[in-house]
């Protein structure tokens, strides 16, 4: 039996969500999105039992990625599930697992192995949490697992908190993608973690703290002072417009499109266009990228309780994680000019290689476009109906798309950043990328309604 095999088993120890019979109307699959939501919404209210220190709340990139909420239920949040599927891309990316996803049952095979992994990262990280100390005052220098002030047993009442929440998550994930709702629960999720934390970072208050948080309640408290900057991160008017800015160029460059001229048989010399996305890699790039580097600091407690709190190697961990962690705020990205430079050259060259690894793997090469072109019925004006020829032309619009979609989007969540934009650079793109795509899915799901004889021309299953 295989790794994947092995992990495919491993995900039937958590119930499994069938799919429909018969395709739920859109608005019964958009009211089980909203009870999902809710719930998300609740549990992540919901404090963790045997807690006597909530983690520092401030906006961090993990806590936006993986839409979690310090020291409650969704501490977790969705790291388990995005975690499982970044390495699992990326072995099968490098070839390193022999499966193709283009094959419905090794496309079946992935998801479930995806689902086994998540599990053990979800008890992998909800034990490194508890190892290392995380909701108890600990004095500094002291041994997480042998000086933590609580015992055993609130220690593993913890740690099952966390992971039963965590498979929770994975459910309530695979019952929107079998077609219980719309969209996917990561997706959701994400979306609701960057709305909470753009709210608080517009009117969030905490009484007795003055000027600590929220804009507005600081402009209110303090009308005769511009707000232009703030110290330490705190939202401010740059990070305002900034916010508004990045939104408007967003949403223009998500309209931008580059045109193909094609034609075919069943067109009579009829031409036309395959419009290809401005923006062809979205907002997966910097996805990764801020998957990537929320999970360096998602593992901090699991580097703590192994190598030690006062190790050089922990040190080196933590400045390492500094360097490419996203300053949050004008003045915090002068202050250390080396930290902005550092974090803003590393995002570039992980989105460029993120950018180019998806294409790949989802489908968009050249390769993959031109096979689908022979197959639709359509070719390039002027070639021969050759696979390798239409190859080689896509590629020249592909691969700079690639670069130029990948470059722009680091540059926009770099950008963002710099300026303290509210919900984080990356945590905009991805807000606006997603709802460009509830937009597109449930407009697509609104016309099949309207229109029986359409759902049967696509193919569709009632």
């Amino acid at each position: 039996m295989g790794v994947m095999d092995w992990l495919a088993a491993l995900a039937d120890i958590v119930p499994g969500v069938p799919k429909p019979a018969q395709k739920p109307s859109l608005y019964r699959r958009l009211g089980w999105t909203a009870i999902v939501l809710v719930l998300y919404l609740i549990m992540a209210s919901i404090p963790l039992y045997g807690v006597t220190k909530t983690p520092s709340s401030q906006v961090e990139l993990q806590r936006i990625i993986f839409a979690s909420a310090a020291g409650t239920l969704m501490e977790l949040g969705i790291s388990p599930i995005v975690t499982a599927g970044l390495i699992l891309e990326v072995l099968v990316g490098a070839k390193l697992l022999d499966i193709d996803l283009s094959d419905p049952e090794d496309r079946r095979k992935f998801t479930a192995a995806q689902k086994g992994l998540s599990i053990i990262f979800a008890l992998i990280e909800a034990t490194a949490y508890v190892l290392g100390c995380r909701y108890w005052s600990l004095p500094p220098g002291t041994n997480p697992i042998t000086g933590c002030p609580v015992g055993w047993d609130i220690r593993v009442i913890v740690i099952l908190q966390l992971f039963f929440a965590a498979i929770l998550v994975i459910i309530f994930d695979e019952m929107l993608q079998k077609g219980w709702g719309i969209g996917s629960a990561i997706s959701l999720f994400i979306l609701a973690g960057v709305a909470r934390t753009m709210m608080w970072d517009l009117l969030g208050y905490v009484p007795g703290q003055g000027m600590t948080f929220g804009f507005i309640p600081a402009i209110i408290r303090h009308p005769s002072i511009l707000m232009l900057t703030r110290p330490n991160g705190f939202p401010d008017l740059t990070g305002l417009l900034a916010t508004v800015a990045i939104v408007v160029l967003l949403v223009y460059l998500q309209a931008m499109r580059v045109e193909i001229p094609v034609t075919g048989p069943m067109l009579r010399g009829i031409r036309r266009t395959i419009p290809l996305q401005f923006i062809y890699v979205t907002n997966i790039p910097i996805l990764l990228v801020a998957i990537l580097v929320g999970d360096f600091q998602l593992f901090r407690p699991a580097v703590v309780t192994l190598l030690g709190p006062t190790s050089r190697l922990t040190h080196y961990y933590d400045l390492f994680v500094y360097y490419i962690s996203p300053p949050r705020g004008f003045i915090i990205a002068l202050h250390d000019p080396l930290r902005t430079t550092i974090f803003a050259v590393s995002w570039i060259v992980f989105s460029i290689i993120f950018g180019y690894l998806w294409v790949e793997l989802a489908g968009l090469s050249p390769s993959m476009q031109a096979d689908n072109l022979i197959k639709s019925g359509l070719e390039i004006p002027g070639l021969r109906r050759n696979p390798k020829i239409l190859e080689s032309i896509l590629a020249r619009y592909i691969y700079p798309l690639t670069f130029l979609s990948s470059l722009i989007v680091a540059l926009i969540a770099i950008v963002a950043d710099i300026f303290g934009a509210y919900g984080t650079g990356a945590g905009i793109l991805l807000a606006v990328g997603i709802i460009d795509q509830y937009y597109m899915m449930i407009s697509y799901e609104r016309a099949i309604e309207t229109y029986p004889l359409l759902r049967r021309l696509l193919g569709e299953r009632v």
